[in-house]
């Protein structure tokens, strides 16, 4: 029987306005597993955690199993009816779109979800204010070399910089790019906020930070799952909902996560929010 949990993470940041959290659901890795009718127990997990907005961090479909596109298309549509969805690429729709046999399947894949409200990123950024707060969303769309087994090029800021600009200086920016590997680099970009997936947890999961390997054929990858900081920059790599080829998890359970994002500024003993109210 397929199951998965709900992880959250909170994050405390300066930049929200109001003194309202701010909550982002983050799907990665689906690879068209369905859990219930249509993904029923999927949507109610994510309208329990009464999330804002939900973030697709890639990798919905398997690109070699273009059915899977259709098994998750309904989903997807449902949940742009009740949130705001923003959704990047990752290898398995890039390598879908361009494979001559399955390009006209994933073009209508995302025509469908584009219609329903889906927002594609591709190499772009959209704007949107949630409870009061100015959020900027960029998706990064690799090209397929960074996706190389096991030796890929490495992209530096400038690369960055090229496919999607410099993050905003206004409100919270956040980074959708499946690719955890990259991790360094994305710190450096600068969002407030990574979202990755793509290693699926290590297949066997050592500890919060840390699995065995990963499609890319590295041992024990750095950024392979969980919360990475640094300074007042947050990176969270979801374990994935689903698998493909090695269809293997050794504790490391299937995901949905929650990224909680607190207001500094809340007082430890009214929990009523202020300007200089005592950070918890």
């Amino acid at each position: 029987m397929k199951t998965f949990r709900t992880k959250t993470y909170q994050i405390r940041t300066k930049k929200l306005r109001g003194g309202q959290c701010v909550r982002l659901a983050i799907l990665a890795d689906l690879h068209g597993f369905v859990y219930g009718k249509e993904n029923q127990e999927l949507f109610q997990a994510i309208e329990s955690a009464e999330a804002d907005a939900v973030l697709v961090a890639g990798d919905m479909v398997v690109s070699s199993d273009p059915s899977t596109a259709a098994a998750v298309a309904g989903f997807f549509c449902r949940l742009a009816n009740s949130l705001p969805v923003f959704y990047a690429m990752g290898n398995h729709e890039n390598k879908m779109l361009i494979n001559p046999e399955t390009t006209e399947k994933y073009i209508n894949y995302e025509r469908v979800l584009t219609n329903a409200g889906v927002c594609f990123l591709h190499n772009e950024y959209v704007f949107m204010k949630i409870k009061g707060t100015e959020f900027a969303f960029y998706g990064l769309e690799l090209p397929m070399e960074y996706y190389r087994k096991p030796a890929s090029p490495y992209p530096d800021q400038e690369v960055l910089e090229k496919l999607i600009g410099k993050p905003s200086e206004y409100g919270v920016s956040v980074l959708l790019a499946h690719n955890p590997k990259y991790g360094n680099a994305y710190f450096q970009w600068g969002a407030d906020l990574t979202v990755s997936g793509h290693y699926h947890g290590g297949v066997l999961r050592l500890s919060e930070h840390y699995g065995l390997a990963c499609p890319q054929y590295l041992f024990l990858p750095p950024y392979c799952c969980g919360e990475f900081h640094k300074e007042n920059k947050h990176m969270l790599v979801s374990a994935g909902l689903g698998e493909h080829t090695v269809p293997l998890r050794i504790h490391n359970p299937r995901e949905l996560i929650i990224a909680e994002l607190i207001p500094e500024g809340i007082n430890r003993k009214t929990g009523e929010y202020t300007e200089d109210g005592d950070i918890c």
